[in-house]
């Protein structure tokens, strides 16, 4: 009985620890696909006094996706109060060109006013709209979150680890007589020490194992699903694959690099 509860309760630990790094991959791949979203969206607006080399203005700011002239034709409308269509055609001569700018990917504020300051070296470019305001007050609260999951995460995965290391190293004095007697018949300590590595390996192997069911369940949520359509993006929240083997090798390493601790710090007694 006493063996289980040791199991559980390091499997558990571990479970929160791959709990609290796939948490960390989800919101990583949430903050990308709306960012996505966001330079698909964003675009800034350049006002010229003549027709602009679309190709060199690309060509000179590699964060430029497209560039595509706004037709005069709206403005025009507004103003059309019965013109003739002479006046018409030379008012469209006189009006400053608009261009609109889409983006790469959704850049940082400072990129925004890189990009901007180039823009406006160009003596026939008057002026550029970057929605400043509202795309800085998006990119912090972008900052913010990611922020925040990364502390709350790191912050679980070290109370966890203690956690894990305590369990262990309660292991580790429940058998010290017997690595004693082992180590005075001259075992190595990698042979003494060799049912704690196979408890810490199972035991990962596991927590892998319950944490996979467990991402499968959730990815499989029609409700989690909705949330994100919600707010136009898709996310993959657990791959069966390439997370699974991650998931692996951390709940191995935390619990290979726990025990060696453990075995490094051991004394023997006399």
């Amino acid at each position: 009985m006493k063996s289980i509860k040791n199991h559980l309760s390091l499997v558990i630990a571990l479970v929160s620890i791959l709990f609290s790094v796939q948490i960390l991959l989800i919101s990583e791949r949430s903050i990308s696909a709306y960012k996505e979203k966001l330079a698909h969206d964003y675009s800034l607006v350049v006002v010229a006094q003549k027709k602009l080399n679309t190709a060199e203005i690309r060509k000179e700011n590699s964060i430029i996706a497209q560039v595509t002239q706004l037709s005069p034709d709206n403005v025009i409308q507004r103003l059309n109060t019965g013109m003739s269509q002479k006046n018409i055609a030379l008012l469209k001569l006189t009006l400053p060109k608009f261009y609109n700018i889409k983006l790469k990917y959704y850049p940082s504020s400072s990129e925004i006013d890189i990009l901007t300051k180039k823009l406006l070296r160009k003596p026939f470019i008057t002026k550029v709209e970057n929605f400043s305001n509202t795309h800085d007050l998006t990119y912090k609260l972008l900052l913010l979150f990611k922020k925040v999951i990364t502390i709350f995460s790191v912050s679980m995965l070290i109370v966890t680890m203690l956690l894990i290391f305590k369990e262990l190293k309660i292991w580790q004095f429940k058998h010290n007589e017997r690595m004693n007697i082992m180590g005075l018949f001259g075992a190595p300590l990698w042979m003494r020490s060799a049912i704690l590595f196979r408890l810490s390996i199972v035991d990962a192997l596991i927590a892998t194992v319950v944490s996979f069911l467990l991402f499968t369940m959730i990815a499989s949520d029609d409700w989690i699903h909705e949330q994100f359509d919600s707010i136009g993006i898709t996310v993959k929240i657990f791959d069966p694959f390439s997370d699974l083997m991650i998931l692996t090798a951390i709940a191995i390493v935390v619990s290979i690099v726990l025990s060696l601790l453990i075995i490094l710090g051991h004394k023997e007694e006399v």
